[in-house]
C-alpha cells in the first residue's frame, strides 16, 4: 500500500515537472524560404524569438550553421572525413560547396548586429545590442541565402536527378543551460538544438513533391512553382524531402500516421499495409501515444542508419523473407524516427539512451514476432551452410556478436563517449548494440516488465521535453528493489568487459559449490545454469563477485553447468564459461574441423581449413590447405598452417605460425606480442630457403581513438637456412656455410591520414659478419589545390661490414630481401617482367643505374620524391650518394612518371632521365618500366575496412 502511494506520489511529480517544463517559454522561429532550381540556393529571410531561459544575462547567441559545413576543407566535417579517409569534400571545386552567405543581421529594432564564426565555421556567433536579462525575451532578424552541396558527401543537398535532401540545413538555436553547448557538423546526425514552434514558408518549383517531417498545414500552386506552409511544434528541426516522382504514401493506422516511400517490390501492397498496422501497434503498445501528426519513415533514414549485415546484400540474394525484411527495415526506421522527434536528449553526449530504447525493442520485436529467426535466413537450412556455427545463430545473437568484433580487437568504447570521439564501427553499429543489448540484459536480470514499464513511463513523462539520461535512471530504479547501480556505473560508464568463468565445481550429494571468478574485475551479475542433456534444469544469477566467490546450489543432477547460456550477458569471452559435472575427461573439448572461418563455439576446439593457391616464378602455382583457429572473432592464441604442393619443384613449400596477441590498456602501451613463425619455399630454382623466426613487439597509441598515429617497437630473430643448386653456389654468401641468423630491432611511428601521412622508422641489424643500422622517413601531403607531394628519405650505414658479397649490402634499386619480408614474385630474377617490380625499400630508385652503384657496402642516403599532374599521372625524381669501401662516393639520380593508380598496391613507373642519359630514347624500353602490385587479399581488404576502424 504505501510503496503503490510512493509510486503514485513520485508520478504525479514527474508528470508536474513535465509539463512545467513544457510550458516554460518556447522558442519561436518564421522562415520564408524560396528554392532556386538553377543554383542550387536556397533564400532565406528568418524571423527567430529567442528567450533566456538560464539565471544568466546574455550579451550573445549561438546559432547552428551546419549548412556552411560544406564550405571548405578546413571545417569540423570536411576533418572528420579525413578521419575516414573520405576525401571527396577536400577534393570538390569551389561550385560543388556549400555554404551559408549572411546578408544582414538585425534585431527587432531594425539595428545591425554584429556576427561572426567560431573555428568550426559552421556556428554563428551574434552579439546582441543589449544585454538579454534571464526570462527575457529578443527578435532577431536574418536574412541569408544557403547554396547547397551536391549529396556525394553525405545524403544531404541535392541529387543528380534532381531531388532535395534538405536536414539541418537553416539556422537553429544552440542550447544554452548555464553554458553553450556548440557542436560542429560532423556527419553524425547530432545536431543539438533547443525545441522550436516552427513555420516554414516555402516556395519550389512545380517539377516536384515535398514530403517533411513537419505538418503540412497548406499547399497551393502558382505559375511554374508551389508554395507549402509546414508547421513544428516543439520540434527541433525540419526536414524537407523533394522528390521529382510522388514517392511518399501516407498510412493510417489505429495509434499513429506514418508518411513513407519505404516499399518492398517483392511484397504485395496488402501485405505491407498490414505489416505496418503489425509495427504500429507494437511501438504504440511499448512507448506509447505519438504526439505529433504524424512520422516521417523515409528510405534515407533507413539508409543512414541500415540493418547492417546480410540485410545490406544486393535484394535477389537476401536471405529472409519479404515481410520479414519489410518489417524490421519499417521498424527500425520508424522507431528511431519517433525517438528523434519527441526524446530531446543531447544528441551528442547521451545519445546512447535512445539507441539502447530502439535496439532493446527491435530485440523484443524479433522474441515476440520471430522467434525461430535465424541470422543467416533461408542459408541456415541449405547443405554447406547449415553445419557453420554462423547458420546457427539466432538473428538476435548478431548484436553481442557485432558487439565484440570491436571488444575483441581493444577499440570498445564506453557508451557515454561523445559521439564524435567514437570510430565509425561503434559510432554506427557496437555501440548501439552493446546499448540495446545492456537494456536486455538488465531486464533478464530485474524482470523484462519492470524495463518495459520504465520505457513507457519514460515516454510519457518527457516525451517533447529536454531531457538527461539520469532522468530514465530515476525511474527505472524506482520500478525495482534490486541494486542496479551497476548498470550504470560499470555497464554504461566504463569500457570494461564482463568475463567470468566457472573455476571449479565441488559436488557433494545435495548440493554443489561453484567458484566463479571475474576474470575482468567488472563487478556485474552473471547468470549460471545448470543442463542436463542439453535441458535447462536450473538457472541462478549470482552478483557482488569483485574476484572470486563460492556460491552453494542444489544438486538437481545436471551434466554441467554454464555461464551465460542464453547469452543475454554480451560477455567478452564464453570459452570458459561451462564445467562438465561427468568427470575430468568429460571436460575436454573435443576437435571440431570446419571449411572456412566460422564463429565460435565455446563448446569444441575449433580448426579450419581453406585450399590455398600460392605462386612465385619457381615453386610455379602452389595448391595447399590452410589449417587455422582464428575466428570471426579476434582471439588471444592463434595458429595458422600452409602447407603446399610446387608442381614445378615437386615439393613441399608453405608456412606456419604461432602468437599471442595481449592487449594490455586502451591507450600507451596497448598491445604485446609474441609469435614464432617459420616458412620455407624456393628462392630459385632448385633452390630452397627456410625462415624460422621468433618475435615479440609491442604497439603504442593515443588515447584518442579516432588518431590514425601508431607506434610500434618489435625484436625479431630471423634464421635463414638455405640449399643451392650446385650451379647457383656463387649466389651465397659463403658456399661453404649457406646459412646465417640475424638479429632485427625497429621501431615505427605512423600517423597514416588520408591528407597527411607521417611515417619513420630506425631499424638496427645485427649478424656473425656485419651490423647496420638505418632509418626512413615518409611523408606525403594532399594540398588545398588537390596536388600530392610524396617524399621519402633513406639512409644506412654499416657499423661493421666483413661480408665478401652485395647479399646484405644496401640496395639502390632492388633490395635482395635476405630477411625475405618482401612479397617478391621472383626474387633471383635478373631480367624478365618479375625482375621488373619493385619494392619501395632502401635506396627506392626506380632505374636500373651501373650495377657499381646498385649496391653500398658502407653507406647509402638518398631522397625520393614525386607530385602530381593530374590525378594519378605523378613526375617523380630520385637523387641519392652511395658509399662503398675504398670507393668514392657516387652522386646518383633518375626520374619519370609515375602512375598511382592506387597508392602501395598497384602503381606503374616510366623512367625519363637519369644517371644513364635519356631512358625513353635507348632501347628495349619495356624493360626498364617498373611496377608496384599487392596481390595479398589481407592488404587490400584493409583499403575498405581502415574507415571503420
Amino acid at each position: 500500500m504505501i510503496r503503490n502511494f510512493y509510486s503514485f506520489f513520485c508520478t504525479c511529480i514527474l508528470l508536474l515537472v513535465a509539463n512545467v517544463t513544457n510550458c516554460y517559454a518556447q522558442y519561436e522561429t518564421n522562415l520564408t524560404v524560396s528554392l532556386n532550381e538553377y543554383t542550387k540556393e536556397l533564400d532565406i529571410r528568418q524571423e527567430f524569438t529567442y528567450y533566456n531561459n538560464s539565471n544568466y544575462n546574455l550579451g550573445v547567441i549561438y546559432f547552428n550553421d551546419w549548412a556552411n559545413a560544406y564550405s571548405d576543407k578546413n571545417t569540423g566535417l570536411a576533418k572528420r572525413f579525413a578521419q575516414e579517409f573520405k576525401k571527396s569534400l577536400h577534393l570538390a571545386k569551389a561550385d560543388e560547396r556549400g555554404k551559408t552567405t549572411i546578408i544582414s543581421v538585425v534585431d527587432d529594432s531594425y539595428n545591425g548586429l554584429e556576427w561572426s564564426r567560431t573555428e568550426g565555421k559552421d556556428i554563428l556567433k551574434v552579439t546582441l545590442g543589449d544585454i538579454l536579462p534571464p526570462n527575457t525575451s529578443t527578435k532577431i532578424f536574418i536574412t541569408y541565402k544557403v547554396k547547397l552541396p551536391p549529396n556525394k558527401y553525405t545524403t544531404y543537398g541535392y541529387g543528380n536527378r534532381g531531388d532535395y535532401y534538405l536536414k539541418d540545413w537553416y539556422l537553429t538555436p544552440a542550447v544554452y543551460d548555464g553554458q553553450w553547448h556548440l557542436y560542429s557538423n560532423k556527419n553524425l546526425e547530432d545536431l543539438y538544438m533547443n525545441v522550436t514552434n516552427t513555420v516554414i514558408n516555402f516556395k519550389f518549383p512545380d517539377s516536384l513533391y515535398l514530403a517533411s517531417n513537419f505538418d503540412i498545414k497548406s499547399e497551393s500552386a502558382f505559375p511554374n512553382g508551389q508554395f507549402a506552409k509546414l508547421k513544428g511544434n516543439l520540434q527541433r528541426g525540419g526536414e524537407i524531402i523533394l522528390k521529382t516522382q510522388k514517392d511518399f504514401y501516407t498510412h493510417r493506422t489505429p495509434y499513429m500516421t506514418f508518411l513513407t516511400d519505404i516499399k518492398a517490390p517483392r511484397y504485395s501492397p496488402i501485405g505491407q499495409g498490414l505489416s505496418i498496422n503489425k509495427v504500429a501497434n507494437f511501438i504504440h503498445n511499448n512507448l506509447g501515444d505519438y504526439p505529433h501528426e504524424k512520422i516521417l519513415v523515409s528510405e534515407l533514414d533507413y539508409n543512414k542508419d541500415p540493418l547492417y549485415g546480410l540485410n545490406q546484400l544486393p535484394s535477389f540474394i537476401r536471405p529472409y523473407e519479404e515481410q520479414f525484411q519489410f518489417e524490421m527495415k519499417f521498424l527500425k526506421t520508424a522507431i528511431n524516427s519517433i525517438l528523434r522527434e519527441t526524446m530531446f536528449l543531447n544528441p551528442r553526449k547521451e545519445q546512447w539512451l535512445n539507441s539502447a530504447i530502439a535496439n532493446y525493442l527491435m530485440i523484443a520485436y524479433i522474441e515476440e514476432n520471430y522467434p525461430d529467426q535465424k541470422l543467416m535466413g533461408k542459408l541456415s537450412k541449405i547443405w554447406g551452410f547449415r553445419s557453420f556455427e554462423l547458420a546457427k545463430m539466432d538473428f538476435n545473437d548478431q548484436y553481442a556478436f557485432l558487439y565484440n568484433l570491436t571488444a575483441r580487437k581493444n577499440l570498445d568504447q564506453a557508451l557515454q563517449t561523445s559521439n564524435d570521439s567514437l570510430i565509425k564501427f561503434n559510432q554506427k553499429i557496437a555501440n548501439k548494440y552493446k546499448a540495446g543489448l545492456g537494456l536486455a540484459y538488465l531486464a533478464d536480470y530485474i524482470g523484462k516488465e519492470h524495463v518495459d514499464e520504465s520505457i513507457k513511463r519514460f515516454f510519457e513523462y518527457y516525451k517533447l521535453n529536454n531531457v538527461k539520461v539520469h532522468d530514465f535512471e530515476s525511474i527505472l530504479k524506482r520500478s525495482t528493489n534490486q541494486d542496479i547501480d551497476w548498470f550504470f556505473r560499470d555497464y554504461v560508464s566504463t569500457d570494461r568487459k564482463i568475463d567470468f568463468k566457472i573455476k571449479k565445481v565441488k559436488k557433494d550429494t545435495d548440493s554443489l559449490q561453484v567458484t566463479i571468478k571475474n576474470k575482468e574485475g567488472t563487478n556485474v551479475p552473471i547468470s549460471v545454469f545448470g543442463l542436463k542433456k542439453d535441458s535447462i534444469v536450473s538457472e541462478y544469477w549470482f552478483s557482488d563477485i569483485e574476484f572470486e566467490e563460492t556460491f552453494t546450489i542444489p544438486n538437481n543432477q545436471e551434466d554441467r553447468l554454464v555461464l551465460n547460456y542464453d547469452q543475454k550477458i554480451p560477455e567478452f569471452n564464453q570459452r570458459d564459461n561451462w564445467k562438465s559435472l561427468k568427470g575430468f575427461l568429460s571436460s575436454n573439448k573435443k576437435l571440431k574441423f570446419t571449411f572456412f572461418k566460422d564463429a565460435e563455439n565455446p563448446y569444441f576446439n575449433q580448426v579450419f581449413y581453406v585450399p590455398v593457391l600460392n605462386f612465385n616464378v619457381y615453386d610455379g602455382w602452389a595448391p595447399g590447405m590452410r589449417l587455422y583457429n582464428k575466428t570471426l572473432l579476434e582471439r588471444p592464441f592463434v595458429y595458422d598452417f600452409a602447407p603446399s604442393y610446387s608442381f614445378r619443384e615437386k615439393a613441399f613449400v608453405g608456412y606456419g605460425k604461432f602468437n599471442y596477441r595481449k592487449y594490455l590498456s586502451k591507450s600507451g602501451l596497448y598491445v604485446a606480442n609474441y609469435g614464432i613463425g617459420a616458412s620455407t619455399s624456393h628462392f630459385n630454382e632448385n633452390s630452397r630457403y627456410t625462415s624460422i623466426t621468433p618475435s615479440l613487439s609491442f604497439g603504442f597509441r593515443p588515447a584518442d581513438l579516432l588518431s590514425n598515429k601508431r607506434e610500434f617497437l618489435s625484436f625479431r630473430y630471423i634464421n635463414i637456412l638455405r640449399d643451392f643448386d650446385t650451379s647457383l653456389q656463387n649466389l651465397a654468401n659463403d658456399p661453404e656455410n649457406p646459412d646465417y641468423s640475424v638479429f632485427n630491432a625497429r621501431y615505427i611511428n605512423r600517423n597514416n591520414g588520408i591528407l597527411d601521412y607521417n611515417s619513420w622508422f630506425v631499424d638496427f641489424q645485427l649478424a656473425g659478419n656485419f651490423s647496420k643500422l638505418s632509418f626512413e622517413y615518409e611523408y606525403r601531403k594532399l594540398f588545398e589545390n588537390n596536388r600530392q607531394l610524396n617524399l621519402r628519405f633513406f639512409a644506412g650505414k654499416f657499423l661493421s661490414n666483413k661480408t665478401q658479397t652485395d647479399f646484405f649490402s644496401f640496395a639502390l634499386d632492388r633490395p635482395t630481401d635476405y630477411l625475405f619480408d618482401y612479397g617478391y614474385l621472383g626474387r633471383s630474377e635478373d631480367s624478365g617482367i618479375y625482375s621488373q617490380q619493385i619494392i619501395i625499400a632502401e635506396g627506392g630508385f626506380k632505374s636500373f643505374l651501373d650495377q657499381k652503384y646498385r649496391f653500398s657496402n658502407d653507406w647509402m642516403t638518398t631522397v625520393n620524391g614525386s607530385f602530381n599532374l593530374w590525378k594519378w599521372i605523378e613526375l617523380y625524381g630520385d637523387a641519392g650518394l652511395v658509399k662503398n669501401k675504398g670507393i668514392d662516393g657516387k652522386f646518383v639520380y633518375d626520374s619519370g612518371v609515375r602512375l598511382n593508380l592506387v597508392t602501395d598496391y598497384f602503381e606503374l613507373y616510366l623512367p625519363v632521365y637519369s644517371n644513364n642519359g635519356w631512358e625513353v630514347s635507348q632501347p628495349n624500353y619495356g624493360e626498364k618500366i617498373r611496377f608496384i602490385i599487392t596481390v595479398s587479399p589481407k592488404t587490400l581488404t584493409g583499403l575498405f575496412t581502415r574507415k571503420w576502424f
